[in-house]
């Protein structure tokens, strides 16, 4: 750990502190409008289109203010590059479509079962349709480097274990909280499979595999493309902008989760600027999502 704990404290240290607690204040205040408001319930309702142009008004406020307030503050100029501009307005596309995609296919008369096998299907799809986007924009600007992050040479892997096992503790006292088992295990999102006495083992694991590859696509995205692609321009700059982007994916869950995703951000970010590879943060972040599925299972047999 004393490796993970050395880029952070180093990151503190050269950080801006007046662009971090602007950031964080902003960050602050996109949380609230949004559970205040319900914002993200909002727009899950509308359409394709509506949804598609509300993510992306959301996601590009941000991702892009964040660099414009390091413009203000400290003059930075990448904002000035043809190519930073270009991916500042590109990014917040790319993310909005995957949440406002909906792939409609029907394996079942059962409206639950067929919402179940849609959901099987979306993230591993929606995997492969991000990952074809990145790896485009990767062979037009980076085909010298690894493929955003995929990289596992050099690694030690005992520092990100020990994360997780500190997060076990509190993932098993989260899971006795009525707002956290209100949403995990993310199978009762359909409610009519989750209760139905003909779901077996096999269904539930291969919804947390498809779950989990969701994961995969976040990684590769935020911390992959979103830090590695710009620290061109940005330096250890691209990391703020990126956590503030990745806490806004996180509205319509329980609000600790949602505030505690803009650190974790932060932290995950500072460690693929170092290690210039995402598979640390993919097991962290991989092992707690599994982690809280699993105190979903677990604790609500056993909630009143």
């Amino acid at each position: 750990m004393k490796i993970i704990f050395g880029y952070i404290k180093e990151y503190m240290l050269s950080v801006d502190k007046r662009v971090l607690a602007v950031v964080s204040v902003f960050t602050a205040i996109l949380i609230f409008l949004n559970y205040y408001f319900g914002l993200d319930e909002r727009v899950r309702k509308n359409s394709f289109a509506v949804k598609l142009m509300a993510w992306y008004a959301v996601f590009a406020a941000a991702f892009i203010l964040p660099y414009f307030i390091y413009w203000l503050i400290n003059l930075r100029r990448y904002i000035h590059q043809p190519r930073c501009i270009a991916l500042l307005l590109i990014a917040p596309a790319i993310f909005a479509l995957k949440l406002a995609l909906d792939i409609p296919l029907h394996f079942s008369i059962d409206p639950q079962w067929n919402n179940y096998w849609n959901h099987i299907i979306y993230w591993p799809l929606l995997a492969f349709i991000i990952g074809a986007v990145l790896f485009i924009l990767w062979k037009i600007l980076s085909p010298d480097q690894p493929f955003w992050g995929l990289k596992t040479k050099d690694i030690d892997w005992k520092p990100y274990l020990f994360m997780l096992l500190i997060m076990l503790p509190l993932v098993a006292a989260a899971s006795t909280q009525a707002d956290f088992l209100a949403v995990y295990p993310k199978l009762r999102s359909i409610d009519g499979v989750f209760h139905d006495e003909n779901i077996t083992w096999w269904h539930k694991l291969l919804f947390e595999l498809s779950y989990g590859s969701d994961f995969i696509t976040i990684e590769l995205f935020f911390r992959g493309f979103l830090v590695l692609a710009f620290i061109k321009w940005a330096g250890k700059d691209a990391i703020l902008p990126m956590a503030c982007f990745y806490c806004t994916i996180h509205f319509g869950k329980p609000l600790g989760e949602c505030i505690s995703s803009y650190f974790g951000g932060i932290i995950l970010g500072i460690i693929v600027y170092n290690t210039r590879s995402i598979f640390g943060g993919l097991l962290v972040h991989l092992g707690i999502a599994w982690m809280m599925e699993l105190g979903g299972y677990i604790g609500n047999p056993l909630s009143p």
